[in-house]
């Protein structure tokens, strides 16, 4: 996700989110100022995680996201962390 998306809690309100809709991953904070995540689970549920990633926490301003599919990495919970793992 790109535009105002660091410093307004996105990471720790995904997280909340993601734990809610039941779907697995991450979630960081890149160096170019965007956020990445990953999101694994029932579709209807990665797809409400995408819808929620366009506008994001109440006062992010998300001007793009891009969704890439991926195979399944059969992640567990959902976490913050510091850099996108590998």
């Amino acid at each position: 996700m790109w535009g105002q998306v660091q410093g307004v809690f996105f990471r720790d309100t995904c997280r909340r989110e993601a734990t809610r809709h039941g779907v697995s991953g991450w979630v960081c904070n890149r160096a170019d100022g965007a956020v990445e995540a990953v999101f694994e689970g029932a579709s209807d549920a990665v797809e409400a995680m995408c819808a929620w990633c366009e506008s994001g926490p109440r006062h992010a301003s998300v001007s793009r996201v891009e969704v890439i599919e991926e195979r399944p990495r059969s992640e567990s919970g959902f976490r913050i962390v510091a850099y996108a793992p590998e």
